[in-house]
């Protein structure tokens, strides 16, 4: 691609085209020290040492740490170790993440500043985009992007705004006049650009999108022709550097589980030091014990109280859950976007490249009042040969733009092995579009020297005035035309034309050099027949209906956000099955509403249609208002202030822009719409483990908790003492970290509709069943150790009377009581995997975990009874055949308890579920 600026390229009739002198090198030096680098500002990106500290403020993080130091001063270093791992585990994963989102700005400031071409000082110069300046002349050829805001001066573009605007078809861009200078001509003759004193005065900013605008904007990609423009605005002023300031303005929504763990594990905080505070002083001032006695048992008591599974819980799910997502082609950027999944309501999605395939293809022919559609036909009929044959003359052999792309990939395939092909012709000239005519033209030399065969394409109703078609003619055309067009179609004319010119021996090296005098100075001076119309679309993904249908099982309501036409989004809406509603609610309506009217109307409709970048963003904060839990989907520049602001934001990778993923939560690596729904899913079977292994901690808690407790308030000798609790954690880590979050989805996961907003595992309905469930397993286990010691031979203690019991000693009675807890801990096990299994008619789904679980358990087990060093350490005594006895009968009517709990806990679910109630 040559750097000279030259009109011809672009298919105008021959012509010498001057050279503008554009900005001299001072002025523009001076112009960069005035406005600054055209470059997008980013915010100052936050220290190792700020990070690191506001990672450890955050309470679940100060709770593994206390956790890992009060293990410490026990002198367990292997769970102090345990523990700590997971403080340094958690920060490298959060520093990682804080990396990452900074990064969005960096990625949309090397988007908007590309090298560029322009010319200073009467050259052309390559300049880095960052030095481009207000009043620039950037010369502008087929691929090159876009440097900065600027005017069309000179020339015709075709221009692929799609990051900006969403819409998959390139847009036609036609010069305009620059202050006080006249419309440039359109056909030959030389072209000149003035200087005016500040390029500036273009106006007030433009939107992007729409046919025939001089406006270009930084960022978007030429796609055909050649031109000259003038910069109007760089840096933040551009339209891509508005979305990059609201991008940076918009703050991340933190998740419902970060904020109610929080607020439960300082509330648990401060109770579990208030009450081990109050039971060392109750030990050493009213029992009489020594302090240090005391002070463990205080210990104790707030280990058996402080919940340091749940910031486990929450780490080891999300992580693990961000990797089983990834095994559906779903990367995860932010580990609070997982637990966010499971509560989605609404799926904001983009259409181009996200439910359609962002590529154009020929979806139909019309000629003669027949039509044709290629798919599932098996040739190409005769009467649309010629149609055929002369759109792909009238496309360039090697083109750019999408559309005709599409044209030369449907001719050579329909027309492979016809006489209606001709790779091997050259155009003798071209007749680009120009702002009065909205079609090209090539033009072919016959075998004659005067004869000459055109090929004209564009606009079907330019077409058609070339054509000089009669008005029912032109109707019949039109309504052809409206109709296809309210399809989603867009639809181009096509003509054939023959002309004859005069001899000249050197007409053919004329031709070829752009200097010859002998072409007619515009298309109209040409004879057309109009053959007929093509019909182009972007197809939807076929996997998007069967998703789509899913999303609606699960009661999550999808809604097309997209900047492309009305008729458009409705045809594609209709062909995948996104909506039964055929209302639109477009940007121009939308900016007319206000918050109020807007959230109102937007509860009745489906489809939202030419949106602005700030409308997609102002949608998704409305919807979050009305309660909603957002998902949003995108891939283009101006899809990134929603992404961040969403719930959770879904980026296309293949597709999608640096600055959507980035932007984003989760990024889909194949873009695969069915993805997101496998998302969802997994999302929602993470929500469901962590509500079940948080209601386990509960339960397991209580038992060790009132274990520690009752027998200090009755006067009893100390039933549980921290090496037991440490050796209990042995088991209770590891089932909250992996036999939950390995059990498998219940069967009604994707046909229930989302948990409320507010919901949370750490909400009393679930933490209720575990309360219940370890308040019960610890009356057994009390009442089993009062029965098998006899209260030590103290009847009188608070009237209670048990006598000698079963004569067990203190010891004995502990061994068996820790025994039986042991037990009841895999119990709670199974009673809290999910109660809908436990429904008629589901399917038994097995977890690998359990029976290593319980292998754990009968290990433990057999070492605390058979190991003497073990058994001394933590104060037992071999239990008789006796001991054994009650161990299993406490383990039998804590299995009858669970068991018991668990059908309360499904008949209370089925009646809520029931229509009746």
């Amino acid at each position: 691609m040559p750097d000279t600026f030259a009109p011809d390229r672009a298919g105008q009739p021959p012509g010498e085209a001057a050279q503008p002198a554009g900005l001299g090198a001072a002025d523009a030096a001076a112009r960069l020290t005035r406005d600054g680098p055209n470059l997008l500002p980013g915010s100052a990106p936050r220290t190792l040492w700020d990070m690191v500290r506001g990672v450890f403020t955050e309470p679940m993080f100060l709770m593994l740490l206390v956790a890992g130091g009060i293990y410490l001063l026990l002198g367990d270093r292997a769970e102090a170790a345990l523990l700590l791992a997971f403080v340094f585990v958690v920060i490298g994963i959060t520093l990682a993440q804080e990396r990452k989102t900074q990064r969005a700005l960096e990625s949309l400031r090397d988007l908007s500043a590309p090298r560029a071409l322009v010319i200073r000082d009467g050259a052309e110069q390559r300049i880095a985009g960052r030095d481009v300046v207000r009043g620039d002349l950037l010369v502008l050829h087929e691929g090159d992007r876009v440097a900065a805001d600027a005017l069309l001066v000179q020339g015709q573009l075709t221009v692929d705004e799609s990051l900006l605007t969403g819409e998959a078809v390139p847009v036609d861009k036609l010069p305009a006049p620059e202050p006080d200078q006249p419309v440039p001509p359109a056909t030959s003759g030389p072209l000149t650009v003035a200087s005016p004193p500040d390029a500036t005065a273009a106006g007030a900013p433009a939107t992007p999108g729409g046919d025939g605008t001089p406006h270009l904007f930084a960022s978007t990609v030429v796609t055909k022709g050649v031109g000259l423009a003038r910069v109007s605005a760089t840096g933040t002023a551009t339209a891509v550097g508005r979305i990059g300031q609201a991008l940076a303005a918009t703050t991340e929504p933190s998740s419902g589980l970060q904020q109610a763990s929080r607020r439960l594990i300082v509330q648990l905080t401060v109770a579990g030091l208030l009450l081990a505070t109050a039971q060392i002083l109750l030990g050493w001032l009213w029992d009489g014990h020594s302090l240090l006695a005391s002070v463990l048992s205080g210990i104790a008591l707030a280990m058996a109280i402080l919940p340091e599974e749940i910031p486990v819980i929450l780490t080891v799910f999300l992580a693990l859950g961000a990797w089983r997502i990834s095994q559906n082609k779903v990367l995860t950027r932010r580990m609070s976007a997982v637990e966010a999944l499971g509560a989605i309501t609404v799926l904001a999605t983009d259409k181009t490249g996200t439910l359609t395939q962002n590529v154009m293809r020929v979806a139909e022919l019309r000629a003669g009042g027949a039509s044709f559609s290629p798919e599932g036909a098996t040739g190409l009929p005769e009467p649309f040969h010629a149609l055929t044959e002369f759109a792909l003359l009238a496309t360039p052999a090697d083109p750019f733009d999408p559309m005709e792309k599409a044209i030369q990939q449907f001719g050579r395939h329909w027309l492979e092995g016809t006489e209606h092909v001709h790779a091997d012709w050259t155009p003798a000239t071209a007749y680009a579009l120009s702002p009065d005519i909205l079609a090209m033209t090539l033009v072919f030399a016959r075998e004659g020297p005067n004869e000459h065969l055109l090929a004209t394409k564009g606009a079907p109703e330019a077409v058609m005035d070339l054509c000089h078609l009669a008005q029912p003619e032109r109707d019949a055309i039109a309504a052809e035309v409206l109709a296809m067009a309210e399809r989603g179609l867009r639809v181009l004319g096509v003509a054939r034309g023959t002309w004859q010119g005069p001899v000249d021996a050197n007409a053919g090296a004329a031709v070829t050099t752009g200097s010859s005098a002998n072409w007619p100075a515009s298309q109209h001076d040409f004879s057309f027949s109009f053959l007929g119309l093509v019909a182009f679309m972007d197809p939807p993904r076929s996997d998007v209906p069967a998703a789509l249908a899913e999303c609606r099982a699960a009661g999550v309501r999808v809604i097309m956000m997209t900047g492309d036409h009305p008729a458009t989004a409705s045809a594609i809406a209709r062909q995948v099955g996104l909506s039964d509603r055929p209302a639109v609610l477009t940007g121009p309506e939308i900016a007319a509403l206000g918050d109020d009217a807007l959230r109102t109307r937007l509860r009745q409709v489906d489809l939202c249609a030419r949106l602005q970048p700030e409308q997609k963003l102002r949608l998704v904060q409305l919807l979050q208002q009305d309660g909603e839990v957002v998902a949003m989907t995108g891939d283009g520049v101006n899809d990134a202030p929603a992404l961040k602001a969403a719930d959770v934001g879904v980026a296309m990778g293949q597709r999608g822009t640096d600055v959507a993923r980035e932007a984003a939560a989760l990024v889909l690596l194949d873009d695969s719409f069915a993805s997101i729904v496998a998302a969802i899913r997994q999302g929602r079977r993470i929500y469901d483990n962590i509500s079940h292994a948080t209601r386990f901690v509960f339960a397991v808690h209580m038992p060790v908790i009132l274990l520690t407790l009752v027998p200090a308030l009755l006067h009893w000798p100390a039933l549980l003492l921290p090496v037991h609790i440490v050796l209990l954690e042995l088991l209770i880590d590891p089932a909250c970290s992996i036999v939950f979050e390995a059990e498998r989805e219940a069967a009604d996961l994707m046909t229930r509709s989302p948990r409320a907003r507010d919901a949370s595992p750490f909400a009393l309905a679930n933490l209720g069943i575990g309360l219940v469930q370890g308040i019960g397993l610890a009356a057994i286990l009390l009442l089993g150790y009062a029965v098998l010691t006899g209260l030590m031979g103290a009847p009188q203690t608070w009237g209670l009377d048990f006598g000698q019991g079963l004569g067990l000693g203190e010891d004995s009675a502990r061994a068996v009581v820790f025994m039986a807890l042991v037990c009841g801990v895999f119990l709670l096990v199974l009673a809290n995997r999910s109660p809908r299994r436990a429904q008629a008619g589901e399917p038994r789904q097995t977890n690998p975990w359990l029976l290593r679980m319980a292998a754990a358990v009968l290990l433990l087990l057999v070492a605390v009874n058979l190991v003497p060093w073990l058994r001394n350490v933590m104060h037992f005594a071999q239990p008789d055949s006796t001991g054994f006895a009650a161990a299993f009968a406490m383990i039998v009517g804590v299995g009858a308890w669970l068991g018991l709990t668990r059908r309360g806990a499904i008949w209370k679910k089925q009646r809520l579920k029931s229509p009746a109630t």
